[in-house]
C-alpha cells in the first residue's frame, strides 16, 4: 500500500469533483507509472473510498470531503476547521485520525458522523495532507521514562528529540523551547523535532506568555519605521492652528473614568441637566488626526487591529508615545478629540446628537472605585478634594445611567452574567493572587453612555449609507435555540419562549425567571453558548444582544481598529466630504471589518490562553490545598470545576468512581450504572492534585460532590 499515491490521488480526485479522472490522467499528474496508479486506485475502490465509471474515478460521497486547517489537538483528539465554512466551523478529529497532522497543516478531510443528539460537532478524519505548516512551535523538554522528549504546546503526544536536534542550546528539562519537525511520521508520536531556541522554564507564568506569543505571531515590537512616525507626532505636539479649527469645549467640566492602572485613556464624559432632560457628551481621543492613511502607523495598526491585555502586559495596537501620550486623554492636559454631543429626553430617549471635532481637557483622572465610594458616600475626604471639579455631574450622570439601563431592559435585551478575571502580579511579573473583577455603579454607567455614543455613530453610517464598519451580533441559529431548549427541559426548567424563533426578549425573560434558581450561572452559561460571536462587518443586520438596530464602536480608536476606521469616515462627514465617503471607503470598510474581526479573535484567544498560564502558576503554591467550587463544564474525559476566584481546573474521568461514563444534553456526565449524575452547576469540594504551568493545566481530584436540586 503506497498511502502517499493514496493521498494524491485522493486530493486530485476532490479538484475533479463528480466528473472524476482515468487513472492514466492521475498517472500523468503524479508522474507515477499508470500500472502502480492503478494498484492503488483499485485497493480505494475495493475498500468503498472510491467509485468507477466507464473507466473514470471518482470519490464517492464527495460531499462530505472539506479543505480544512487543523485548529488544535490536545488529549487525544483535535478540532479542524473547514475552510468553506462562513461560520468558522471546527469538526471533532480522533487523535488516530489526525494521521499525525499538527496545528497549522492544510488537510483534506471527510465527514464521517454527524451531530448527534447532543449537538456535539461533526466528527471527521484526515484523508490527505495539501501542505505543511510554516509557523513556530514551541514545546517544554520532558522526562519520558528516562529519554528526553519535547511536549509539544499545540498537541499533545510527546515528540523524540534527536541528540543533534539541540542546536547548541544547553536545555533542561522543564525549558519551554522553540523548536521545528525536522522529520514527519504518521503519527504524532513519531514526528522528530529539532530545538531552535530556548525561553526559560516553562514554570515561570510570563516566559510561556512569550513563548505563546512568538508562537501566535502576536507582534510584541513596533518597527522602527513607525516608533519614528510616532516619536514625531509626539515632539510635533498641537499646534495653535489646529486649535483654533476645532470646536473649544475646554470649559466643560470634562472628566474620565477608567481602571486604576489605565494608561491609554481614549474616552472622557461631559453632563448637564436641562429643563427638558440633559446634555451628555462622550468626548473620544482623535486618533484619526495623527494616524494618517498609508502611513507606516496606519499600515501597522491594520496589522494588530487591536491592542491585546494579559495579566500586567499591554501589546498596544500604537506605539506609547501615542496610546499612552499624546492621545491619550490625561489630566489637565489639552488634547484633540472627536465628540459625540448628544440631547436626551427625560426618558433618555436621544433626540439629536452631532459630531464634532474638539479641543478638551479632561479635570480628572477618574478611577472605578474611587467614584464608586463616591456615589456610595464613603468616599475618603483626599477622594472627595480629588473630584471636586466634577462633583455635581456624578449624580447626573448615575441619574441618566439608570434610565439608559432600564431602556435597554425594556428593548428586551438579555443580562448576561460573565464573571472576568483579575490577574495580580507582583514587580517580577509572578502571579500572586486572582480575583473575580468587580464591577460597581460607575463601570455600568460608562458602559451605557458609551453605547449610547456608539449608536448615533451607526445612525450616522445607516442614516446617510455610507460605507460603515458596524458592529453585529446575528440572530441565534435555529439549531441552538433548540438545543437549549431541549437542555432546558432535561434540567426540569420550563423553556417558555425559547423556539426556533426566540427574540432578545425571550431569553431575557428565561434569565429574569431563573434569576433566584441555584442553577443561574450555568443557564448564563448555556445561553451564551447558544448566542453568536458579535463580530464587525460593513452590513449593518443589527445586534441581537444589545437589541438595536444602530451599533458601531466609535469609542476605542486607541485600542481597536474598528474604532479608528469609523473615525476616519466620520472625519471626512463633519468635514464636509461626505459625497467623496462612497468612493473612498467601500473597500476600505469591507477589509477592515474583516481585519478586526480577525485580530480580535486572536487577541481574545490570547487573553484566555495566557491567563491559564498565570492561574497555574498562582496555584503551583496550593497543591495539596482543599478548595470548594461548581462544575463548570462536562466532557466525556472528566469534569472541570471553576473556583470562587475564577480558576478553573479538571478531575479526570479516571480519578472518579469506576463505571461507564456517558454525557447527556453537554451539561451531565452520567455514570450509567449507578446513575450518578455530576451536572453543570453543582456543588463540589476538590483538592489540588497537580499543576504545570507551561502546559496551563490544574489538576483537580474530587472530595466531595453535592447534586444541585
Amino acid at each position: 500500500m503506497n498511502l502517499q499515491i493514496r493521498e494524491q490521488a485522493a486530493l486530485l480526485l476532490f479538484s475533479a469533483g463528480e466528473s472524476g479522472l482515468t487513472a492514466q490522467e492521475i498517472a500523468a499528474q503524479l508522474n507515477k507509472k499508470k500500472d502502480v496508479v492503478n494498484r492503488e486506485l483499485e485497493d480505494m475502490r475495493r475498500a468503498n473510498t472510491l467509485g468507477s465509471s466507464k473507466a473514470r474515478y471518482y470519490l464517492k460521497n464527495i460531499g462530505r470531503y472539506h479543505e480544512g486547517t487543523v485548529a488544535r489537538v490536545a488529549g487525544g483528539h483535535g478540532f479542524i476547521r473547514l475552510l468553506d465554512s462562513e461560520e468558522g466551523e471546527e469538526v471533532f478529529v480522533r487523535g488516530r485520525d489526525f494521521h499525525g497532522a499538527v496545528p497549522g497543516d492544510h488537510v483534506l478531510l471527510k465527514i464521517i458522523a454527524d451531530r448527534d443528539e447532543n449537538n456535539r460537532s461533526r466528527t471527521a478524519v484526515v484523508t490527505a495532507m495539501i501542505a505543511h505548516t510554516e509557523q513556530l512551535m514551541t514545546g517544554i523538554v520532558v522526562d519520558h521514562n528516562g529519554e528526553i522528549r519535547l511536549q509539544p504546546s499545540a498537541f499533545s503526544s510527546p515528540v523524540p528529540l534527536v541528540i543533534v536536534g539541540f542546536g547548541g542550546y544547553d536545555v533542561r528539562v522543564g525549558d519551554k523551547v522553540k523548536f521545528t519537525i525536522k522529520r514527519r511520521g504518521d503519527r504524532h508520536s513519531e514526528h522528530i523535532a529539532s530545538i531552535t531556541g530556548v525561553y526559560g522554564s516553562s514554570d515561570v507564568a510570563k516566559v510561556s506568555v512569550g513563548a505563546y506569543i512568538e508562537e501566535k505571531q502576536i507582534p510584541a515590537e513596533f518597527p522602527e519605521e513607525v516608533l519614528r512616525e510616532a516619536e514625531e507626532i509626539a515632539k510635533r505636539g498641537i499646534s495653535s492652528t489646529e486649535k483654533a479649527m476645532r470646536t473649544d469645549l475646554r470649559h466643560l467640566p470634562i472628566f474620565t473614568i477608567d481602571g486604576a492602572d489605565t494608561k491609554d485613556i481614549d474616552d472622557a464624559i461631559s453632563i448637564e441637566k436641562t429643563p427638558h432632560g440633559y446634555k451628555l457628551g462622550v468626548h473620544i481621543a482623535d486618533v484619526s488626526h495623527y494616524v494618517k492613511k498609508g502611513t507606516a502607523l496606519d499600515k501597522e495598526a491594520f496589522r494588530r487591529g487591536t491592542s491585546v491585555y494579559i495579566a500586567d502586559m499591554v501589546i498596544p495596537m500604537l506605539p506609547k508615545e501615542l496610546s499612552n501620550g499624546i492621545c491619550s486623554l490625561n489630566p489637565d492636559e489639552e488634547r484633540l478629540a472627536f465628540s459625540c454631543l448628544m440631547e436626551l429626553d427625560n426618558g433618555g430617549m436621544i433626540k439629536s446628537h452631532r459630531f464634532v471635532k474638539s479641543l478638551i481637557r479632561s479635570r480628572v483622572k477618574g478611577v472605578y472605585s474611587e467614584v464608586n465610594s463616591i456615589i456610595e458616600g464613603n468616599a475618603s475626604d483626599v477622594i472627595k478634594e480629588k473630584y471636586a471639579e466634577v462633583t455635581e455631574q456624578i449624580p447626573v450622570m448615575v441619574q441618566l445611567a439608570d434610565i439608559l439601563a432600564k431602556n435597554r431592559e425594556k428593548r428586551g435585551a438579555p443580562e448576561l452574567d460573565s464573571v472576568e478575571s483579575k490577574i495580580i502580579c507582583d514587580g517580577q511579573g509572578v502571579c500572586v493572587d486572582i480575583k473575580a473583577r468587580q464591577s460597581g455603579v460607575s463601570e455600568g454607567m460608562i458602559e451605557e453612555f458609551m453605547l449610547a455614543a456608539n449608536n448615533c455613530a451607526a445612525k450616522v453610517g445607516m442614516d446617510n449609507h455610507f460605507p460603515f464598519v458596524y458592529r453585529i451580533h446575528e440572530n441565534p441559529t435555529a439549531e441552538k435555540l433548540m438545543a437549549l431548549q431541549e437542555t432546558l427541559v432535561a434540567m426540569g426548567i420550563d423553556p417558555k419562549g425559547i423556539n426556533e424563533h426566540s427574540a432578545a426578549g425571550d431569553i431575557a425573560a428565561l434569565l429574569k425567571r431563573c434569576k433566584d434558581d441555584p442553577r443561574s450561572p450555568v443557564i448564563h452559561r448555556m445561553t451564551l453558548r447558544t448566542m453568536m460571536k458579535a463580530k464587525y462587518s460593513e452590513n449593518p443586520v443589527g445586534h441581537f444582544g444589545l437589541v438595536m438596530k444602530e451599533y458601531a464602536h466609535f469609542t476605542s480608536p486607541i485600542r481597536r481598529l474598528a474604532d479608528l476606521s469609523i473615525h476616519r469616515i466620520l472625519t471626512d462627514y463633519v468635514g464636509g466630504e461626505a459625497a467623496k465617503i462612497e468612493k473612498r471607503y467601500s473597500r476600505f470598510a469591507h477589509e477592515n471589518s474583516a481585519r478586526a474581526s480577525e485580530t480580535e479573535i486572536i487577541a481574545v484567544t490570547a487573553e484566555r490562553d495566557c491567563e491559564k498560564f498565570y492561574a497555574a502558576e498562582y496555584m503551583k503554591n496550593h497543591v495539596g490545598e482543599q478548595f470548594e467550587g461548581i462544575i463548570s463544564g462536562v466532557t466525556h474525559g472528566g469534569i472541570f470545576v471553576e473556583l470562587p476566584n475564577t480558576v478553573e481546573g479538571r478531575i479526570d474521568a479516571f480519578t472518579l468512581p469506576q463505571g461507564e461514563y456517558d454525557v447527556r444534553n453537554g451539561i451531565m456526565l452520567v455514570e450509567t450504572l449507578s446513575n450518578t449524575v455530576y451536572a453543570m452547576g453543582d456543588k463540589v469540594t476538590v483538592t489540588v492534585a497537580a499543576v504545570n504551568v507551561g502546559a496551563g493545566r490544574i489538576d483537580f481530584t474530587l472530595d466531595k460532590h453535592e447534586a444541585m436540586k
